[in-house]
Parts: C-alpha cells; structure tokens; sequence
C-alpha cells in the first residue's frame, strides 16, 4: 500500500465512525482526488473480501471501516457483555476524567490516558452515562457526563463530586491538555515539559466512590 492509503486506513481505525471524504483530504492535505479514490479502492480491495472480518463501506462521499456482516452474531454478544455487565477500570478511569475535567475533547482524554478511547466512549454513550456534542466553531466535539450518570451518583451536578474543585483544576492534567491543544493549533512543541501521565493522574482518589446503584467512579 502507499503511504496515503496507509494514512486513510489509519483514520477509518482512529475515527471508528464515518468519515466524509473531503475531510479526509483535508486532513491529509491532499488534492488529488484521483488518489484519494485509488486509496480508497486499495482499502476495498483488502477488506471487502470473503476472508475479511472488516468491511470498507462508501456512500454519499462519506467512508466507514466496518465489521463484516458475517460476524454480527459475535459482536452482538460481545456489545451485550460491554453495555450491561460492571464497568471495566478502563471505562472507569474514562468516565472519571470525563466527569472531572468535562467538557473534554477525545483528542484530550487521549493524551491524559495514553491509549485510544473510541470503543470507551461509544460503550459509555450506548449505557447512557456520558454524551457527545459538537462545537461547530472549533470543529471539535466534547464529551459531558449524563443527568442519569448524576442521578446513579445521588449528586444535582458534578461540583458535588469528592475534591471537585482541586482535581477539575488539576494543573498536571491541565499541562497535557494544554500540550495536544497547543500541538494541534500551531504544530509547535510547548516550551512546558510535558508531565508523564503517571504523574498527572495520582492526585485522583484512591477509594471509589460508590452509591446505592452500585456504580463506582475510581481511577488509578
């Protein structure tokens, strides 16, 4: 594969939602729509076959990476186990960043968690737990806490949650969020070191904090 159809693949995995073609090329600074369709049809090619899992879906200029039809029974089971059982640490270290540090941007909980968090956050979003908006003026969108997730936690807003005022204005995490924000605006590296993520997240509580439903918030 070339290294634009590398690139596309990448962000059909990062996204993990459909992407619009145009933005696409516009992420990758490429014109050529020639070779964006070439990619396109290479990535076909590889997935769209009888010994895929995956599938490369196009429609009305916008592309999705897929599962294949074939597996719908498995991850069918799979998505029951993951949206009704307890929540996993990783799902639980999420939502707490979310809930302390909201409103937060994928990009950001990347960087304060190290790890992708498109699967976390569509699972957390399919229990009822956090929701996602757009901000059209940034071209961003940002994850908040529900009013059910408030309501498993006994609290009227998330003011109300253990050392919310000094882990919200947490300057450890406040130094990574900074850096991708910076990163992603000018290109250039911040003149801050950035703090390792063990560092920015051991001011958290470490006792859970559990109410009647049984839901804990617990990170690290």
């Amino acid at each position: 594969m070339n290294k634009t159809t590398i690139q596309i693949e990448s962000l059909l995995l990062i996204a993990s939602k459909p992407l619009k073609i145009s933005k696409i090329k516009e992420i990758l600074q490429v014109e050529n729509t020639e070779l964006i369709s070439a990619s396109l049809q290479d990535l076909k090619d590889k997935y769209n076959g009888p010994d895929s899992g995956l599938r490369v879906i196009e429609n009305a200029g916008v592309i999705q990476l897929t599962t294949s039809p074939d597996a719908s029974e498995t991850i069918k089971k799979y998505l029951q186990d993951e949206t009704t059982g307890e929540l996993s640490r990783p799902s639980l270290e999420t939502l707490t960043i979310v809930a302390y540090r909201q409103p937060i941007s994928k990009s950001e909980l990347e960087q304060i968690r190290g790890v992708n968090c498109s699967l976390i956050l569509r699972n957390l979003m399919i229990r009822g737990l956090i929701i996602a908006k757009e901000d059209k003026r940034k071209l961003t969108t940002y994850y908040y806490v529900t009013v059910d997730f408030l309501k498993f936690m006994g609290i009227n807003n998330v003011a109300e949650l253990p050392d919310y005022e000094k882990l919200n204005n947490n300057k450890n995490l406040q130094q990574l969020v900074q850096s991708e924000e910076d990163s992603d605006q000018f290109n250039t590296v911040s003149p801050e070191p950035i703090v390792p993520v063990s560092t920015a997240v051991e001011e958290f509580p470490e006792n859970p904090v559990k109410n009647n439903t049984g839901l804990k918030i617990n990170i690290f």
